[in-house]
């Protein structure tokens, strides 16, 4: 038997007019949908440029927004490449829980996109009404500024004791899921060298309060940027940048930024003091009293805003290089600074280094300027990364020979731990 010949449909045919015509009518509709959005978008984004362009005329000389910007040149984007191989990421904001859960979103930091590292902005605004946005921002500015209060007995310790670090691994890190495996692996690496890890407190000072419990625990040496008073003093003095400074535990009525000085260079002098009676400690039973006396109530917190202060310092000393001698800066200043968001040291503060601790944690070229703010490597073993050449990770890495080396460990470049030998 033959098969049976298959026939061409007639294109006249009231089938195949049918058939065009629902095909013409959903083009049209996602035609229509685009060109809604579109035309929204575009609304947006020329209210948004009047209302910048008016503010500037308004207000001529606001902030550090009119001072000039470093320029994006090639070895900016060279340096976004070369250090070390690291992939760097934003670090978001930690809220502990119980298990102290982590996530794993690789979210690549957007370096020549404005809009898109600028503090308070989001895609979603696109979307949205200016006074919905202003609401909102005023919204988490509420809670950022209610979210610190003073700890209470209960709180305990910010950094726990030890516990056996493979132990820890297959407690935490059960099943056979890949990215359990991975993480146990890079533990399991680990473990060749530490058999302890102390659980650091998982909030947006993680990363600072390991590294300084570090400082304490093993350092020999106060870093000379503490002893440097007469740029602390030079900084210090420059009020538009101090007086946007952002404390934990301040009160509803705003400090003048005389206070703001004030408390500042009292925070200082209580990480020096700390810092110099660690080194000095007799026997390492002394460094962990004095450790436990430092991690627990609020002192801990006037610390954390030292070193940050440290990082500020750190930045305006290296950006003026960048200015005389753009040779002799190591290779992330260019990354730091390639962000529209913190073109010169004005910005960075404003837009980065005031909320650590507050709405989001450092991120991952911050922890090569916090390195250099102290004078100490920073060895970070990243286990999700164990499986490449980027598990062990130095920040800065151009000092390991000549700087002291202290070593946290990551599951996720944003929640940080301290590892024991």
């Amino acid at each position: 038997m033959r098969p049976r010949r298959k026939h061409s449909e007639d294109p006249n045919s009231n089938r195949a007019v049918e058939t065009k015509v629902k095909a013409s009518r959903k083009a049209a509709v996602l035609d229509t949908d685009r060109g809604v959005k579109k035309t929204k978008v575009e609304e947006v984004l020329v209210s948004e440029s009047a209302r910048v362009a008016t503010n500037q005329k308004s207000n001529p000389s606001s902030g550090d927004d009119n001072q000039p910007k470093v320029q994006v040149d090639r070895r900016k984007k060279d340096a976004v490449g070369s250090l070390h191989g690291a992939t760097l990421v934003m670090a978001k904001p930690i809220h502990e829980t119980p298990s102290m859960a982590r996530t794993m979103e690789d979210e690549p930091h957007n370096l020549y996109d404005p809009e898109a590292n600028i503090e308070g902005y989001s895609d979603e605004d696109l979307y949205r009404g200016e006074d919905e946005i202003e609401k909102d921002k005023k919204k988490k500015d509420t809670k950022s500024g209610t979210q610190f209060l003073v700890p209470s007995a209960g709180d305990g310790v910010s950094v726990e004791d030890a516990v056996d670090l493979l132990t820890y691994s297959e407690s935490e890190w059960k099943g056979n899921t890949t990215k359990s495996t991975l993480i146990r692996k890079g533990y399991t690496k680990v473990s060749e060298r530490f058999q302890g890890l102390r659980r650091v407190r998982g909030d947006n000072y993680c990363a600072l309060r390991a590294t300084l419990f570090q400082i304490l625990t093993l350092s020999k040496q106060v870093s000379t940027r503490l002893k440097n008073n007469h740029i602390t003093s030079k900084l210090l003095a420059n009020e538009d940048m101090i007086g946007r400074w952002k404390f934990p535990f301040e009160s509803s009525t705003k400090n003048t930024t005389a206070d703001t000085v004030a408390q500042l260079k009292v925070y200082l002098e209580l990480l020096r003091d700390r810092w110099q009676a660690a080194v000095e400690a007799r026997s390492a039973e002394e460094r962990e009293e004095l450790c436990q006396q430092v991690f627990q109530g609020d002192e801990e917190y006037s610390l954390l805003e030292a070193l940050k202060f440290l990082m500020l310092q750190t930045a305006v000393e290296l950006h003026l290089l960048m200015e005389e001698s753009a040779a002799s800066v190591p290779e992330f200043c260019w990354l730091l600074f390639a962000r529209d968001s913190s073109s010169c040291p004005g910005t960075f503060l404003k837009n980065h280094l005031r909320h650590v601790g507050f709405s989001g944690g450092l991120e991952q070229v911050e922890m090569f300027l916090l390195g250099y703010s102290l004078e100490h490597t920073i060895q970070v073993y990243r286990l999700y990364k164990s499986d490449t050449q980027e598990f062990v990770t130095y920040y800065p890495d151009d000092h390991r020979k000549d700087w002291p080396c202290v070593s946290l460990v990551t599951e996720d470049d944003r929640h940080y731990n301290v590892p024991v030998a």
